[in-house]
């Protein structure tokens, strides 16, 4: 279950974009038209067998960049981190394929309407991995640590003010949430949560109106909120009431695993699961050496492993997609919004429309991606249903229509490259993150349809900068940063509130408008109970994004896995995952 979004590691590594040639094109165009058929018919899960005890799993974190290591659902923003703390990682909720909540994970989810609650209840049994019972305090206290300005936390977003009190404590009015009741005190293990109103989503996981995870109180409430982040109890010696607990970690290259004895589903059948950071250049030797159990496979490197032996190949399109996105303000922590800036470089609608029309995505995925990579044409994946807004304008590849933007809007010539309509140079800097072998080329080819149009694109610092430095530089609107590529991991309820709304630290482009704010209301209103009106409202603000293009969507890939063939339990299905990641307490080596 996908609990709330959080920035993609995958980004565009799975993109290649070298010199598109004519020469043979469409004996290529056959054989990735036919590796996509392929890909579609394999399966979500791995073969079920029977199980034995014991064993060692060792799977890969493909990154180009060490792993921060902020084993904290509420500090964490990157799915790398998240790959790592998988074995640990248990959400409060299970949920059926269709991402609705169910009774059958840790906790307990009732929500009343006429009183506009939500009760969750913990499970007796479901235990940290020091022994300690989970109790209502440890389901509070991660909205202290979202809401609270000392953490920095980037999950924090205006939903939560849909609870009660909670945007009191956020601008530090108030000492306590107010609206978050503990019925039975403390170490009970009830919360009672009160909101203004409730909302359509929030019967499946990932809605961003109530939070999907628990922090140990008992371990954690020492620490003041400022120090949290980079404290050892988050750092080195984290607790989880998942399957597993941490055993070693070499910092930023790898986390050693063994069996949580507190575990509330029963003993793992796995004795030991390391995750081991691999470079994406590295990754297809060594699925074909079969260095790793468990390996995510390039797209662009799927003809070098396709046929290895030993493996069983899991084939998913995920809630995912990069984009192109404009920084156009600025986030205001004293205010706790962002605000965006009128004047700002990239504040020109018929720029970035330009931008967006120059760019050859669909070509670059067909030739380049083994065909496993494809556009999109909206900020809604497709996975959502009749949410998806498939009349929606979308930026298909058009060079003269670029020009003719950019000639009415003011952007004239001079010489090589055009001027902003004040007559002042134009230099447009560019950030993308590191990635695979095929990532310089990649970008480099976007550079150049840029300069086709007579844009001076230039890359931040002149050259592609590393993942940390990359989030960083977002995250804190580094002055050098006019455009980005970036991607998102979704959560499993299509509001993009948490996204792109104007008190949402994780709206990057920094945009704010009426309209936005009006429309985003709209998805989450009372009346979006209603199925076709919320359809309807998702629809339109679909068409508002793309024909605003402060964010513009690129693309989406399978996910392919390589698993070893002696492994049982590995799935992808959302009834089998947890906070996106496989639920490790189910797999095993087959007898």
């Amino acid at each position: 279950m996908y609990k709330t979004r959080i920035i993609s590691f995958t980004g565009l590594i799975a993109t290649v974009a070298l010199t598109l040639a004519a020469c043979g094109k469409s004996d290529s165009n056959s054989i990735n038209n036919e590796n996509a058929k392929l890909v579609s018919k394999f399966p979500q899960a791995v073969p079920a067998k029977k199980t034995r005890q014991g064993g060692t799993v060792k799977y890969a974190v493909e990154t180009d960049t060490p792993f921060t290591g902020i084993f904290s659902d509420e500090l964490s923003t990157t799915s790398i981190d998240g790959a790592v703390a998988a074995p640990g990682e248990e959400a409060l909720f299970d949920t059926d394929n269709n991402f609705k909540i169910t009774d059958k994970g840790p906790a307990i989810l009732k929500i009343n309407r006429t009183a506009k609650t939500i009760t969750i209840t913990i499970k007796e049994g479901v235990k940290w991995s020091d022994g300690k019972q989970v109790n209502a305090k440890d389901i509070e206290y991660p909205y202290e640590i979202l809401a609270n300005k000392k953490t920095k936390s980037q999950r924090y977003s205006s939903q939560f003010e849909e609870i009660i009190g909670m945007k009191e404590y956020h601008e530090g009015k108030a000492n306590t949430i107010s609206g978050i009741e503990m019925p039975d005190g403390d170490n009970g293990r009830t919360v009672i949560i009160h909101f203004k109103a409730l909302k359509p989503g929030m019967l499946y996981s990932g809605n961003g109106y109530f939070w999907e995870s628990a922090a140990p109180y008992h371990y954690l409430k020492n620490i003041a909120f400022d120090k949290l982040q980079s404290a050892d109890e988050i750092r080195k010696k984290p607790l989880f009431f998942g399957p597993f607990q941490v055993q070693k970690i070499v910092r930023g290259e790898a986390v050693t695993w063994v069996p949580n004895k507190y575990y509330w589903r029963g003993k793992p059948k796995l004795d030991k699961i390391t995750a081991q950071v691999i470079s994406p250049n590295s990754t297809s030797e060594a699925i074909k050496n079969q260095k790793f159990d468990v390996a995510q496979v390039i797209n662009s490197q799927w003809n070098q492993v396709k046929d290895t032996k030993g493996v069983n190949f899991v084939a998913q399109i995920p809630l995912l997609y990069n984009y192109l996105g404009f920084k156009v303000g600025k986030w205001d922590n004293n205010q706790g919004k962002n605000v965006m800036n009128s004047q700002a470089k990239m504040n020109n609608k018929s720029l970035r429309q330009a931008m967006a029309f120059a760019m050859n995505i669909g070509s670059v995925d067909q030739q380049y991606t083994a065909g496993l990579s494809f556009p999109i044409p909206t900020l809604i994946p497709q996975q959502f249903g009749d949410y998806f807004n498939k009349n929606s304008q979308k930026y298909d590849y058009n060079l003269k229509k670029a020009n003719t933007l950019l000639d009415k809007a003011g952007y004239k010539k001079r010489g090589k490259w055009r001027v902003q309509p004040n007559g002042k140079p134009l230099t447009i800097h560019l950030l993308a993150k590191t990635g695979s072998s095929v990532q310089e080329p990649t970008i480099q080819n976007y550079l150049q349809q840029w300069q086709k149009i007579g844009l001076n694109v230039k890359l931040v610092s002149g050259r592609l900068t590393e993942f940390n430095s990359f989030s960083d530089k977002i995250q804190n609107d580094d002055p050098e940063v006019d455009v980005f590529i970036a991607g998102w991991s979704l959560a499993s309820e299509p509001s993009p509130a948490s996204l792109y709304g104007e008190s949402s630290p994780m709206n990057y482009t920094r945009f704010v408008t009426s309209e936005n704010n009006k429309l985003l209301n709209q998805i989450d209103s009372e009346k979006s109970f209603n199925h076709e009106y919320r359809v309807q409202k998702i629809h339109e603000w679909q068409n508002y994004m793309n024909s605003q293009a402060y964010v513009v969507p690129m693309d989406n890939s399978y996910i392919l896995t390589a698993v070893n063939q002696k492994l049982t339990g590995y799935s992808t299905k959302p009834v089998d995952n947890s906070n996106g990641h496989q639920l490790w307490g189910k797999v095993g080596f087959s007898k």
